[in-house]
């Protein structure tokens, strides 16, 4: 009994069971539906095993507010006293960027493609081609502004200095949020925040990143951020494989996007995405 207490024991120096670990979080694709990426964060978080993260990202962005909750959750990692590094792979633009800011530090590869720090809503007008073929809307609404956005007709001058404002204060958070992780005066990011795609290496001459480097750079990185020798061991990612995987990966289908539940033709969601 005595022995089997000793080998399951959690020692500091760790066994090839137990032992700090650095854990592997891939953000992939669009960011539309985050649940399954935050719970696996709150794992980490909460095993006493893992003492940093590092976050892969291979994403060009995707809907506002998923993209706001994952950088709460990696703020959360944080303020639990656990190291987070981003790792920025092909593309990490927009809301990828806007992600990897709440990390303590970022590594990209001089080719990553990154920022397009904006906000983009895309909105179709279907008037002149539904007068075509004889189709005509018809609306029923309570609020003046309920169908903002209908593809049916042209959008008012009003309506489009509403979304606007919208568009600009959302631009405004990110703004903040991109200041204050990469601890910049806001002046200093409004200056690289207009939308433009970088390299990584100029990234790095902005302080949008701290250095050029892959996932083991990354890796290492933690590594010495949590105090742990280098390499580290290593908690790898979930992999998620669906049925739309498999159909890609025989096929060669390009990506599908399954929008939120709940929009309706007359709602777009607001994207921070290229």
């Amino acid at each position: 009994m005595a022995a089997l207490s000793v080998l399951l024991a959690p020692a500091g120096g760790g066994g090839p069971l137990f032992g700090a670990r650095v854990a592997v979080v891939e953000l992939d694709g669009p960011i539309v539906d985050v649940d399954e990426v935050v719970r696996e964060l709150r794992a980490h978080r909460d095993n006493p095993l893992v003492k940093a993260v590092v976050i892969r990202i291979n994403s060009p962005g995707g809907v506002v507010a998923p993209t706001q909750e994952l950088h709460a959750a990696l703020t959360r990692v944080r303020e639990s006293g656990k190291p987070v590094v981003a790792s920025l792979g092909a593309v990490a633009a927009s809301g990828g960027y806007y992600v990897a800011v709440a990390a303590d530090k970022i590594y990209a590869h001089p080719g990553t493609l990154t920022g397009s720090i904006g906000v983009i809503m895309r909105l179709a007008n279907l008037d002149g081609l539904m007068k075509k073929v004889g189709v005509d809307f018809v609306i029923v609404k309570a609020g003046r502004f309920k169908d903002l956005g209908n593809v049916a007709r042209s959008m008012t001058p009003e309506e489009r200095r509403i979304l606007q404002v919208m568009l600009e204060d959302v631009h405004a958070q990110f703004i903040d949020a991109v200041a204050a992780g990469r601890r910049l005066d806001r002046a200093q990011v409004l200056g690289f925040a207009d939308g433009r795609i970088v390299s990584g290496a100029q990234a790095k001459v902005l302080n949008m990143v701290d250095a050029l480097g892959g996932l083991e750079e990354a890796l290492d990185g933690a590594a010495t951020l949590a105090g742990l020798s280098k390499p580290p061991r290593v908690i790898g990612p979930r992999r998620r494989l669906s049925i739309m995987d498999l159909l890609k990966n025989r096929l060669d289908l390009g990506t599908w996007v399954s929008l939120p539940p709940g929009l309706s033709v007359f709602k777009t969601p607001l994207y921070l995405m290229d």
